[in-house]
């Protein structure tokens, strides 16, 4: 996807160093190799599977800081708006 079409928003800006460093973390646990620059010659299903191990493990640590009595922040999310 060419730069000016990328229309995916962090909630949390600061947080986007850490996200990736996420995403390449999970992709070489799922065993994917040099999951950064062009990723259009991976299949749609191993993106989708780091994707979704993301997910897993955030909501693995949200449960488990709530097992732990402990209540996690709630970010402030403003309404942001893309345009075309």
């Amino acid at each position: 996807m060419a730069q000016g079409q990328k229309t995916n928003r962090k909630l949390i800006p600061q947080a986007a160093n850490a996200m990736d460093q996420f995403k390449y973390e999970t992709a070489a646990e799922l065993g994917i190799q040099n999951y950064q620059g062009y990723l259009g010659d991976l299949p749609s299903r191993m993106n989708g599977a780091v994707g979704g191990n993301m997910v897993k493990k955030m909501v693995a640590a949200y449960e488990q800081s709530l097992a732990q009595g402990q209540q996690p922040p709630t970010p402030q999310v403003t309404n942001q708006q893309t345009t075309p």
